[in-house]
């Protein structure tokens, strides 16, 4: 029984006559993984995807014990009383959506980080409500909201390397 492998696809980047660059696909089906690793792009992809993997599962999971802060403190009240319940329940779901946000980088990698994307634009969101509504210089926000800004920003920089490196799913493991 003959079996052929699909080729190898990846994005690599060339200077064409007139100094543009272009990305495009090539095969690297001979290519070794040490020599698949030289390449920055797929160096950057692979970091942003196993942080944003790690950090929805650890921060996610700590939604329920409140290990590292008291998550509810960062909570506009108005959002849980929208869904009567209580700040720690809310943030129980939060957790749950955290979690399952990165099983999801794990199983379909081209399409977490735009989840992620939106979850990040919500906290962001949730953090400009509250620090806006407290007022003052006490008990705002604003610099975890633009921190997140910042994970919002990488994340969107993760959705687009992983058009170009990332597998379709987890099952189709490399491309």
């Amino acid at each position: 029984m003959s079996t052929t492998a699909a080729p190898d696809l990846r994005a690599t980047s060339r200077t064409t006559a007139n100094g543009a660059r272009s990305v495009g696909a090539t095969s690297a089906q001979g290519s070794s993984w040490a020599d698949r690793l030289r390449d920055p792009g797929l160096q950057a992809y692979l970091v942003l995807r196993i942080a944003f993997v790690a950090a929805p599962l650890l921060f996610g999971i700590d939604k329920f014990f409140n290990w590292m802060t008291y998550w509810p403190k960062y909570l506009w009240i108005g959002i849980p009383h929208l869904f009567s319940v209580s700040p720690q329940h809310f943030m129980y779901v939060v957790g749950g959506v955290e979690i399952a946000a990165g099983l999801l980088g794990i199983v379909l990698p081209r399409v977490a980080p735009y989840v992620v994307s939106a979850w990040l634009a919500g906290i962001v969101g949730n953090l400009v409500i509250k620090s806006i509504a407290v007022g003052g210089h006490t008990h705002v926000y604003w610099d975890i909201a633009l921190r997140d800004f910042g994970l919002f920003l990488a994340a969107l920089a993760l959705a687009r390397l992983a058009a170009a490196y990332g597998p379709e799913h987890f099952f189709g493991f490399w491309r």
